[in-house]
């Protein structure tokens, strides 16, 4: 299934688009896994970069009240992060430390997503590209423009954790279980 996703984004031509697409017919099913570790299976195992990247932004688009409009940047990232809500809700006995903690593995999960997709496209007009014209992008090992929205401070990125570590203490408490520390530690 992952090789033949992967193969589908390749196809068309605009892989952006392709993702785009297949990320819109998978994601309610997503929405439909009832145990994490099938989900956490899915997401782990995908082998287009970009596929992973666009259904982890359409679920914290889902769990945000006020969905961003911008493109898929660190900005966007940094917004998931101050106005994301524990993800998906089903009616099993999963703490809400446990539903904080998948939503910590998802965040860090999309930053290296996204991280690998801007190193394997370096240029976003590249992912207006077939695989065959990208190769000429490819061999001449072209560096990695960022945008403009992925252009932030040490310092907002320090507000906006300080910021999401604060609303899980008042939903946690004070302390974190370790495993929320260590994904926060990884995630800093």
């Amino acid at each position: 299934l992952q090789r033949m996703l992967s193969i589908a984004v390749e196809v068309d031509r605009s892989p952006t688009c392709s993702s785009h697409r297949i990320a819109d017919e998978i994601f309610p099913f997503i929405l439909n896994i009832p145990l994490r570790s099938q989900r956490e299976a899915l997401l782990n195992t995908m082998e287009s970069q970009l596929l992973r990247c666009r259904l982890l932004e359409l679920l914290f688009q889902h769990s945000c009240d006020v969905p961003s409009t911008s493109s898929m940047s660190l900005e966007k990232i940094l917004y998931f992060l101050s106005h994301c809500s524990v993800l998906l809700h089903f009616e099993d006995k999963t703490a809400t430390w446990q539903r904080w903690d998948e939503m910590l593995q998802y965040l860090s999960l999309l930053l290296l997503s996204y991280q690998r997709v801007i190193q394997a496209f370096p240029l976003a007009e590249h992912l207006q590209s077939s695989l065959s014209d990208r190769m000429d992008f490819m061999v001449q090992k072209a560096k990695p423009r960022l945008q403009e929205s992925d252009i932030t401070t040490n310092w907002d990125i320090q507000l906006k954790m300080e910021d999401f570590i604060s609303r899980m203490q008042e939903v946690l408490g004070q302390p974190f279980p370790p495993q929320i520390q260590e994904k926060l530690f990884l995630l800093r």
